[in-house]
């Protein structure tokens, strides 16, 4: 195994598991040695991934959990000590989309839907993440951003507040913590063919937000995972509170 990708020994959580970045990120660690605690709100399906990845012989466990509160938060990092005894790594995935809509349509219900999921969720895995950290003396944490977190996305207010919060939370604990080696950063994808994206937009439409990047195609989520990989590297570890795009050019315009 490639020792810059060698999680052998580390234990992992993923919220929002059941599809998605979430599902392939816990494949590919498990297949390079980590331990596994994940969750999502569709309780079947994670379920579903933890016991495909179970055989193949992989330590994991598949938990039910609503990011947005924040006692079920905690309990993911108190099953990852009860079962594996550390946390190495969190990495706070969950989040939702809301229909494309006009700025001035945009409502409270919708924006409170956002922030209970995209923002509170992201903090409430990071506080207990990071409390277990700081008793290791180190750990890692990814958050999940987009694109719509460094700029504008037209007909997707909220989703972009509650994705630029992400960032705000991403750079302020890595500044918080960097002292005591947790290094804490982000991910920032463009569109992907992740259900998120497939869910509401047909191939016409697919082909339309395509035209937005240079290299005229959405993302593959084993194109984001492969550097969701990189970044949760054990060999990586002089970089915190950045912000990567991957976004097939479109942060180059």
């Amino acid at each position: 195994m490639d020792p810059l990708l060698d999680f052998s020994g580390k234990v992992a959580i993923i919220t929002g598991a059941a599809q998605g970045f979430g599902q392939l990120l816990a494949q590919e660690l498990a297949n390079r040695g980590a331990k596994l605690v994940i969750s999502d709100i569709n309780e079947a399906g994670v379920h579903k991934v933890a016991d495909d990845i179970a055989a193949t012989g992989a330590e994991i466990l598949a938990m039910k959990c609503n990011v947005s509160k924040n006692d079920q938060c905690k309990l993911m990092v108190d099953t990852a000590m009860e079962v594996f005894g550390r946390v190495d790594i969190g990495v706070n995935n969950a989040g939702v989309a809301h229909e494309f809509m006009p700025f001035h349509q945009i409502d409270e219900s919708i924006m409170d839907s956002q922030f209970a999921v995209n923002v509170k969720g992201v903090q409430f895995g990071m506080r207990h993440q990071i409390q277990q950290m700081l008793t290791q003396g180190e750990g890692v944490i990814l958050n999940v951003s987009s694109m719509a977190g460094i700029g504008g996305a037209a007909l997707g207010s909220a989703y972009s507040m509650a994705k630029h919060a992400v960032i705000g939370l991403t750079k302020t604990a890595a500044v918080e913590y960097g002292r005591a080696n947790i290094r804490v950063n982000a991910i920032c994808p463009f569109f992907t063919l992740t259900p998120m994206v497939t869910n509401f937009a047909d191939a016409e439409q697919q082909q339309k937000m395509s035209r937005g990047a240079p290299m005229k195609r959405l993302g593959e989520p084993k194109e984001i995972v492969a550097v969701m990989l990189m970044m949760l590297s054990p060999a990586n570890t002089y970089m915190t509170g950045q912000c990567i795009a991957v976004d097939g050019g479109v942060s180059a315009l």
